[in-house]
C-alpha cells in the first residue's frame, strides 16, 4: 500500500482528484467504482474544475457506484444517486446512462444484487476503486461482522452507521436501516484502489488499516491483501501512525 499524507483536507482531494484525472487520461474507457459520502466531496468539486478546464475528459467513462439505500428513490434527496447527480454527475461530462447505481427501490433485492454483480463483469472489471472509510471500519457498507460477503447483497446498517446518517434526515424514522452494497470481493476485484479520509475522527480507522491485523471486524483491514492500493489522508486523519 502507498501512503500519501496531504496537509488539509483540500490539498488531499486536490491529490486525489489528479490521482482519478491521471488514470482517466491512460484508460478514456475506464471503469471508475465511485464513493458517496462527506469525504469525496471535495475530490468531485475538483473534477469539475479540471473537466471545465479541459484537464479531464469522462466522455468515454463508465461508472459504478457501490450502494445505495433501499427504500429510497434515485429523485430521493438523501440517496446515492441524487449525491451523485448533484455533486459530480451533472456537471462533468459524462453520458448519464453509463453510470451505474444500485436500485434501491428493486422488488427482488437479491436479483438486483446478481444483476448488479453481472453488468460489473460485464464490463471488464472495475480499473479504479474510490473508497472511503468509516470510523468502525466498514468499506461501502460492509460493517465489521464475524463474516463478510463476497458479491453485493442486502446489508442492515449498524447503529453507529444510523445515528451517523441521521443528521441528514429529518428524524431517525426516515434513516434507512438496510442498503444494497458491493461485497468485499468485488471491491477486492478492481484493478486499483483510491483510499481517501479525512479528520481525526479517522485516525484510528487508518492506523488500523496501514499497520492492524486482518480482520472482519476492521473490514477496511481486507485491503492489505490487494496488489494496488494508494491511500490519500490529510494529517489529522494519519496523526495516530507511527507511534
Amino acid at each position: 500500500m502507498k501512503l500519501i499524507v496531504a496537509k488539509n483536507y483540500e490539498e488531499m482531494s486536490k491529490l486525489a482528484a489528479e490521482f482519478m484525472a491521471e488514470e482517466v487520461k491512460k484508460k478514456p474507457e475506464i471503469i471508475l467504482g465511485l464513493a458517496t459520502g462527506g469525504t469525496p466531496v471535495g475530490m468531485y468539486k475538483e473534477l469539475i474544475r479540471m473537466c471545465d478546464n479541459k484537464e479531464v475528459d469522462f466522455s468515454k467513462a463508465t461508472t459504478v457506484n457501490l450502494d445505495e439505500y433501499i427504500g429510497l428513490s434515485g429523485e430521493h434527496n438523501q440517496s446515492y444517486r441524487y449525491f451523485m447527480n448533484s455533486n459530480l454527475f451533472n456537471h462533468i461530462n459524462i453520458d448519464k446512462a453509463k453510470t451505474f447505481v444500485p436500485n434501491g427501490q428493486a422488488l427482488d433485492v437479491e436479483a438486483e444484487c446478481k444483476s448488479y454483480d453481472a453488468r460489473i463483469r460485464e464490463l471488464g472489471g472495475i480499473d479504479l476503486q474510490l473508497l472511503g472509510l468509516g470510523s468502525n471500519g466498514h468499506v461501502a457498507f460492509n460493517e465489521p461482522d464475524t463474516f463478510l460477503t463476497v458479491g453485493s447483497h442486502e446489508t442492515k446498517l449498524t447503529q453507529s452507521t444510523i445515528e451517523a446518517n441521521a443528521r441528514f434526515f429529518d428524524s431517525m424514522d426516515e434513516v434507512p436501516k438496510t442498503a444494497i452494497t458491493m461485497g468485499l470481493g468485488g471491491i477486492m476485484q478492481a484493478k486499483k484502489i483510491l483510499v481517501i479520509a479525512n479528520g481525526e475522527g479517522k485516525a484510528d480507522v487508518v492506523e488500523k488499516l496501514m499497520n492492524g491485523k486482518i480482520t472482519t471486524e476492521v473490514p477496511a483491514s481486507m485491503l492489505q491483501m490487494h496488489r494496488d492500493v494508494t491511500i490519500i489522508v490529510d494529517e489529522a486523519a494519519a496523526s495516530k501512525l507511527n507511534k
